[in-house]
């Protein structure tokens, strides 16, 4: 069943047990959906990694708003875009940890050789593509830096 079936039945779900906040976070998610599909170039189906990479944006978006919300003393505001982040995440794969995410990083240097902060764009972008969807890219990048400047 495709993510955007999924999302349909889930707000009709939450509509009718007057779940306010996950209605407006999987409305959000609809929009997405249906705004990737009808703009120029789009496909009438989406495959998996389009799916996560609209996911994905959407809990980026959230969380960034969150963080400026705090910095603005702006906790309830905050904590909405945190609520909304959590119930789009369920819809994502299952994220690595962060054993994982080390032991990953260091397979791929020894496969390049990287041996400092130059070879990080080699490096990111080997692992973005291996860890598309259960790893998230700022992550990925403090990882990275971490190993490399070691």
């Amino acid at each position: 069943m495709s993510l955007e079936n999924i999302i349909n039945q889930d707000i009709k779900q939450a509509m009718l047990a007057r779940e306010k906040e996950k209605l407006e976070a999987l409305r959000a998610v609809k929009s997405a959906i249906l705004l990737v599909k009808t703009e120029k170039g789009g496909s009438e189906e989406l495959n998996e990694e389009a799916e996560i990479k609209i996911l994905q944006k959407l809990v980026k978006q959230r969380k960034d708003s969150a963080v400026i919300f705090e910095e603005q003393n702006r906790k309830e505001l905050a904590e909405k875009e945190l609520a909304e982040a959590k119930i789009i995440e369920v819809y994502l794969p299952e994220q690595i940890s962060e054993e994982e995410l080390t032991s990953v990083i260091k397979k791929i240097i020894e496969e390049l050789g990287a041996k400092n902060m130059a070879d990080m764009g080699k490096v990111m972008g080997k692992t973005s593509k291996k860890l598309a969807g259960v790893a998230d890219g700022k992550a990925i990048a403090d990882k990275v830096k971490s190993l490399l400047s070691s």
